[in-house]
């Protein structure tokens, strides 16, 4: 089967609009005009809900990031609607294109290559645009691999911060995990394999001894939940599968220790490199609590170390 850009179709061009369950082919009702915000599995293809199907069915158009996964899922169901690509790298040019289709009075469905779309995609956008413009926007809620992890980590989950994928670049990242710190709720991440040891030992070094979680390949027939102390996993890291979706899951704190001094100079030093000092305090003192006045004084000494060593021929 084809996939098309349909991102120009009218909206009176028709599918069968009617999908396949146990065997059994079933009428999909119209939907109303509108963006239709639509969960999908993150794994076992099974994990969609019957509201979904009915509105994958009977849309105009389904914006998806990548058509081939999509096509899987459709295929699965017997799921004939036309698919149009809507990702970071096209979507300043397929938003406006979706936009018209509203305007027309199509259906559009929106998914993410996996789970609940506009977690760590770029869906944002065109649900605030297409509300900006008053289009109806409807939330069809199912899979999301962050719920999954924090339900399975065996962590407290009263309070949790889901805080995406951590920066790539070391510096930036050991930054991110300091300013996460302090914040007294279960830490979510997505991580990828290839990356996932050296966070692991940033958030072993920047956080402490913390239980986590290690989440891979959630629903699918390899899936596997590795427990333990950040450092104890951080050390087995590279020895074990890196093939595969992560979710790491990351305990609360569970003191209120102030972090040493030299934790406190690193941190300013890598604001101080980065942002004015003004901004450079406020961002230290809320990723460790010590109070402005403390820190000011302690930055304006760093800085004007900093500046001593620049006129001595120090590197920039």
């Amino acid at each position: 089967m084809r996939d098309k850009d349909a991102g120009s179709e009218a909206p009176e061009d028709r599918h069968e609009r009617r999908y396949v369950l146990g065997g059994h082919p079933v009428d999909a009702e119209r939907l109303a005009p509108g963006l239709h915000i639509v969960a999908t599995p993150i794994g076992n293809l099974g994990d969609i809900t019957l509201r979904a199907l009915a509105t994958l069915a009977a849309a105009d158009v389904i914006a998806c990031e990548d058509t081939r996964v999509t096509r899987k899922l459709l295929d699965r169901y017997g799921i004939d609607t036309p698919l149009t690509p809507y990702h970071e790298h096209n979507a300043a040019a397929a938003r406006p294109k979706l936009l018209r289709r509203l305007a027309d009075g199509a259906a559009v469905a929106l998914v993410s290559d996996a789970g609940t779309p506009l977690v760590s995609d770029p869906g944002f956008k065109l649900v605030r645009a297409a509300q900006e413009a008053g289009h109806f926007v409807t939330s069809l809620p199912g899979a999301s691999a962050a719920l999954a992890a924090l339900t399975i980590a065996g962590l407290p989950t009263d309070q949790f911060l889901f805080a995406g994928f951590l920066p790539p670049k070391v510096a930036a990242r050991r930054t991110r995990i300091a300013e996460l710190a302090r914040i007294p709720a279960t830490l979510v991440f997505f991580e990828s394999g290839p990356r996932l040891a050296a966070t692991l030992a940033d958030l072993a070094a920047g956080l402490g001894h913390r239980e986590a979680a290690i989440c891979r390949e959630l629903t699918k027939i390899h899936e596997e939940v590795r427990r333990g102390d950040l450092a104890a996993l951080a050390q087995t890291a590279e020895a074990n599968e890196t093939r595969g979706e992560f979710v790491l899951v990351v305990a609360p704190p569970t003191t209120a220790e102030q972090p040493s001094t030299g934790d406190t100079d690193a941190l300013l030093r890598q604001a101080l490199a980065r942002v004015s000092l003004k901004d450079a305090v406020g961002e230290v003192a809320v990723a460790t609590g010590i109070s402005r006045r403390e820190l000011y004084q302690r930055a304006l000494e760093l800085a004007k170390d900093q500046s001593l060593e620049t006129n001595d021929g120090a590197p920039r």
